[in-house]
C-alpha cells in the first residue's frame, strides 16, 4: 500500500473515532444528542400578546408627559382622560387657549395624531404606524423576556418564536413542572414604586375617602394583603396611591432570594444608577410617608419610609423559599410589556417520546436492512463498499448533531433517513459510471478512475438543489422543520464525504493498482 493511501486511511479511521467518541454517553454528558418536544415530551404552548396593555401604557405616559411639560412651560395643567387604549383628550382650563398646548404635543407627542373636538378640547389618537410599530416592538421584547426566564430555568433547547397575530408559541422539553413554569412565563412582573396617600383599609371606598378631595383624581385604590402582629397573612388591605410611577422595575439592575429579620425569605433588589438617583429623590423627599411596592397592579408592601433610600431595598411578604425565588428570576429577567392569553396547552408525555423514537428506529432498522438487501444483490461486492460508506454516514452525522448540541426530533429522524438514501443515490451514480466504462473496454483501474471523476459534477449538482432547500427550511422554519433541514443538511455534507472519498479508498485498497486488477465485482 502506497504513503497516500495510508493517510487516507488514517484520516477516515480518525473520523470514525472522534464521531463514535462524540455520540457515546458519559457520566457527564448522559445524553449526547439532545432529543427534541416531539422525543422527549414535555410543554407546547400558544400564547397571545395582549397588545393592548401595552397600548394603554404608551397612552398613559403620553398623558403624563403633556402635563409634566405643562407644568415646566409655566401652563395650566389640563385635564385629561383617555377615552380608549389608543386615543385620549386633553382639556385647557377655561379662559385657556389650545395654542401651546398644540405646541407642546408637536414637540413631545409626535406618534399622536392631533385633532380639535366640538366642544374646543384637544384629541390625540396614536398614528397607525406607531400602533404597528409598538404591537411588533411588543411582541419582540415578550419573546425575549420569556427565552430569559426560560433560559434561567435550565431548559434545554425550548422553542420560543413569534407567529402572525400577535401570537408566541413556546415548546418545553423535558419540563417536568409545566404549571409552574406556565406561571413563570405568564408573571407580567411590572414592578414599580408609588407613592401612598391617605390611609390603608379594608374597604376600597374607605381607602379613598382618606385620599384629600383634591387629590382623589390622582390616585387609585389597589388591593394588598393585611398581615396580623406576626407578620401573617390575614385579609385584604387596599392602598390609594399615586398614578404617577416615578420608579419602575426598568430600573432595576438585579434581584436576589435572602433572608429577613425572623429568617423568612423576601426579595432584595438593587437599582440601576439613574434608578438609584430617582429612588433617593423619591425617598428623600417623602420621609416618614407610607412606599407601595406595586406588583402587577397588587400591593405587595407598603413599608414606611425612615431615611433616605439610594439604590438598594427588600421586597417583603408572605412568600414560601419558591414563590421568593420564582419572583426575583422574573425581575432579573424583566417585566413583560403586556399581559398574556393561552391559546393553546399540550403537554407531550415521555412514553409517548419513547414511543416515537422506538417507532423511528424500528422504520430507519427496517428501511436500512432493506437497502442492505437490495444493494448487494444488485452491485455484490461493490454493493459492501457503499454499506460500509453509508455506515460512516451515519456516524458523521450523529456525531454531529452531537457536537453542534443540535435537537433531533421526529422530522430530524425522517432527514436521515432521507440522507441515506440519497447518500446511497451517490453511490449509484458512481457504481452505474463505473460499469459503462467497463462495459466500453476500460480497464477496472480506468474504470474506476473516470467512473468517479465523471460522476461529481451530477452529484454536486444534485446535492446543491437540495441544500438549497434544506437552507431556505432552516432559515425560515421552525422546531421540528428545523430539525429537518439541520440532519438534511450535515448529511448531505457527509454523503459527498463518504461518496467520494472513503468509498474511493475502499476501491484503492481493493485494487490495488499494483495488482493489475482484471475484474471487479460490480
Amino acid at each position: 500500500m502506497n504513503r497516500s493511501l495510508w493517510w487516507k486511511v488514517a484520516l477516515v479511521v480518525g473520523v470514525l473515532v472522534v464521531f463514535t467518541a462524540a455520540i457515546i454517553p458519559t457520566k457527564n454528558n448522559p445524553e449526547p444528542i439532545r432529543r427534541g418536544l416531539d422525543l422527549k415530551g414535555g410543554t407546547h404552548l400558544v400564547m397571545r400578546v395582549n397588545v393592548g396593555d401595552a397600548l394603554r401604557l404608551e397612552v398613559d405616559q403620553a398623558i403624563e408627559s403633556l402635563k409634566n411639560q405643562s407644568a415646566k412651560n409655566n401652563l395650566p395643567v389640563p385635564t385629561t382622560r383617555r377615552i380608549d387604549d389608543m386615543t385620549f383628550v386633553a382639556v385647557p382650563p377655561p379662559g385657556i387657549g389650545t395654542a401651546e398646548y398644540e405646541r407642546l404635543a408637536k414637540d413631545y407627542l409626535p406618534s399622536f395624531d392631533m385633532s380639535r373636538t366640538a366642544d374646543g378640547a384637544l384629541q390625540f389618537r396614536l398614528k397607525p404606524a406607531s400602533v404597528a410599530a409598538i404591537e411588533r416592538d411588543t411582541t419582540d421584547h415578550v419573546v425575549e423576556t420569556i427565552r430569559n426566564r426560560v433560559d434561567a430555568l435550565g431548559v434545554t433547547e425550548p422553542l420560543i418564536a413569534p407567529e402572525s397575530g400577535n401570537r408566541i408559541v413556546i415548546q418545553l422539553p423535558g419540563v417536568d413542572d409545566p404549571a409552574r413554569v406556565k406561571d413563570i412565563i405568564k408573571t407580567t412582573a411590572m414592578l414599580q414604586f408609588r407613592m401612598v396617600e391617605g390611609n390603608p383599609a379594608s374597604d376600597q371606598k374607605v381607602a379613598l375617602e382618606s385620599v384629600p378631595a383634591n387629590m382623589k383624581n390622582e390616585v387609585e385604590v389597589l388591593p394588598g394583603t393585611r398581615e396580623d402582629a406576626l407578620g401573617r397573612a390575614a385579609g385584604v388591605e387596599y392602598y390609594a396611591v399615586r398614578k404617577i410611577v416615578p420608579v419602575t422595575g426598568t430600573d432595576l439592575k438585579t434581584a436576589r432570594v435572602q433572608k429577613g429579620r425572623l429568617g423568612e425569605p423576601n426579595v432584595g433588589f438593587s437599582l440601576t444608577p439613574d434608578g438609584g438617583r430617582k429612588f433617593g429623590d423619591l425617598t428623600g423627599a417623602n420621609v416618614g410617608r407610607r412606599l407601595a411596592i406595586v406588583l402587577d397592579n397588587k400591593v405587595v408592601s407598603a413599608p414606611r419610609i425612615n431615611s433616605q433610600i439610594s439604590d438598594q431595598g427588600v421586597i417583603e411578604g408572605n412568600f414560601t423559599t419558591q414563590q421568593a425565588s420564582d419572583l426575583a428570576l422574573v425581575l432579573r429577567s424583566g417585566s413583560l410589556p403586556a399581559s398574556l392569553t393561552t391559546l393553546e396547552e399540550r403537554t407531550v408525555g415521555p412514553s409517548l417520546g419513547r414511543d416515537s423514537i422506538t417507532q423511528g428506529v424500528r422504520a430507519s432498522i427496517i428501511g436500512f436492512i432493506a437497502l442492505v438487501v437490495a444493494v448487494i444483490l444488485y452491485y455484490r461486492g461493490a454493493g459492501i463498499n457503499a454499506i460500509l460508506a453509508l455506515l460512516l454516514n451515519l456516524v458523521i452525522l450523529l456525531g454531529m448533531l452531537a457536537l453542534f448540541k443540535a435537537t433531533l426530533t421526529l422530522p430530524g429522524i425522517a432527514g436521515i433517513i432521507l440522507t441515506l438514501g440519497m447518500a446511497v443515490d451517490s453511490n449509484v451514480l458512481v457504481f452505474e459510471r463505473i460499469r459503462e466504462e467497463l462495459r466500453d473496454g476500460k480497464t477496472v483501474r480506468a474504470a474506476i478512475e473516470n467512473g468517479f471523476t465523471r460522476a461529481f459534477g451530477t452529484i454536486i449538482d444534485t446535492h446543491m438543489t437540495t441544500i438549497i432547500s434544506a437552507l431556505f427550511l432552516f432559515q425560515f422554519g421552525t422546531g421540528p422543520i428545523k430539525g429537518f433541514a439541520v440532519t438534511l443538511l450535515i448529511g448531505l455534507a457527509a454523503s459527498v464525504f463518504t461518496a467520494f472519498f472513503v468509498s474511493r479508498i475502499i476501491f484503492d485498497f481493493w485494487y490495488k493498482p499494483q495488482d493489475r486488477p482484471r475484474e471487479m465485482s460490480i
